[in-house]
C-alpha cells in the first residue's frame, strides 16, 4: 500500500459495544482478531525519530514493512501522512536485512487487532496492554467524522499521540521498559486513562 494514511484514534471503555454497533451497521470484517507484533527501527543516532519518520516491521497474518513520513495535521484535527507499505516473505529475514543496512530495533510493541470496513473506510479495534482503542482510517475526513458519530464516539476525545508515545507518558512513572510495550511487561501495571492523559470517547 502506497499513499496517504489519514486516521483518527479514540480510547474506549467498551470495545465489544463498538463491535456490535459495527455489525448493526453491516460493516464487513476484513481481518478477524489477530495478535500483532511490531518492531520499530532507527539508526544509532535516532535520525528517524528526530525527523518524525517511522520504519516498522509488523507480523500478524503476514509480515509487512512500513515507512511513514512526518504527519501533517489536516482539518478538524485529523492527522495525515504519506505511507509506503508492502508485504515481505519472512519476518526474520526482513529484520536481518534492516540490521544489515545499519538499522536496529528500538521499540517492540504488540496488540490484538480486528479490522472492519464500512463505506470505504477501515475501522480497527485494538487491544493494547494499557487499554482498548478504535482507529478509523480513510481518505474522506467527513466520512471519518460520520463513522465516529455512528459509533457513538466523542470527536473531541480524539487522541493525537501514537501508541508508543502514550506509553512514554507512563513508563517511567510505573518503572517500565519504554522500549517494550508488551502484555508481559505491563501485566502487573494498573494504568488508567488519566495516567495516559486521555479520556474515553464512548
Amino acid at each position: 500500500m502506497n499513499g496517504r494514511e489519514t486516521e483518527v484514534k479514540f480510547h474506549v471503555n467498551n470495545l465489544r459495544k463498538i463491535e456490535m454497533r459495527l455489525l448493526e451497521l453491516k460493516a464487513h470484517l476484513i481481518q478477524s482478531r489477530a495478535h500483532e507484533i511490531n518492531l520499530r527501527f532507527d539508526t544509532s543516532d535516532s535520525d528517524l525519530r528526530k525527523n518524525k519518520r517511522v520504519l516498522r516491521l509488523r507480523q500478524d497474518d503476514k509480515a509487512r514493512l512500513t515507512f511513514k513520513c512526518p504527519s501533517v495535521e489536516m482539518e478538524d484535527g485529523v492527522a495525515s501522512r504519506t505511507e509506503i507499505e508492502f508485504a515481505v516473505e519472512d519476518f526474520e529475514s526482513a529484520k536481518q536485512f534492516l540490521e544489515a543496512l545499519g538499522f536496529h530495533a528500538v521499540v517492540f510493541y504488540e496488540k490484538f487487532r480486528a479490522t472492519y470496513e464500512l463505506n470505504d473506510t477501515h475501522i480497527m479495534l485494538d487491544e493494547l496492554p494499557y487499554g482498548t482503542f478504535v482507529e478509523i482510517e480513510g481518505e474522506d475526513i467527513a466520512e471519518l467524522h460520520n463513522i465516529a458519530n455512528q459509533l457513538g464516539l466523542n470527536w473531541g476525545a480524539m487522541i493525537k499521540a501514537g501508541y508508543h508515545a502514550l506509553y512514554s507518558r507512563v513508563s517511567e512513572k510505573f518503572g517500565l521498559d519504554n522500549s517494550r510495550l508488551s502484555f508481559e511487561e505491563l501485566k502487573n501495571a494498573k494504568i488508567s486513562a488519566a495516567d495516559l492523559e486521555i479520556i474515553a470517547a464512548d
